[in-house]
């Protein structure tokens, strides 16, 4: 399937003008159809299953309790 600058920036939460520039450095495969730049949806598959992975051990890291510092002097 095929997407727009315009739906490809809703799919991947970032500016359309980040989409345009990513095209011009060949960094988002895209074709021009002589009206308007087209994406294929399916090459951000990798990247969004990575992002998903680290969304879950970033919120993993973030609830794991901290543990106490048997270091610590009573200074009291």
């Amino acid at each position: 399937m095929y997407m727009t600058i315009k739906e490809t920036a809703g799919y991947l939460s970032i500016p359309e003008q980040q989409i345009e520039s990513l095209i011009r450095l060949k960094r988002i495969r895209a074709i021009y159809d002589g009206d308007q730049y087209l994406i294929y949806k399916d090459q951000f598959a990798t990247h969004l299953r990575q992002v998903e992975k680290y969304k879950k051990l970033a919120e993993e890291l973030l609830n794991e309790p901290i543990p106490e510092d048997f270091d610590v002097k009573d200074e009291d």
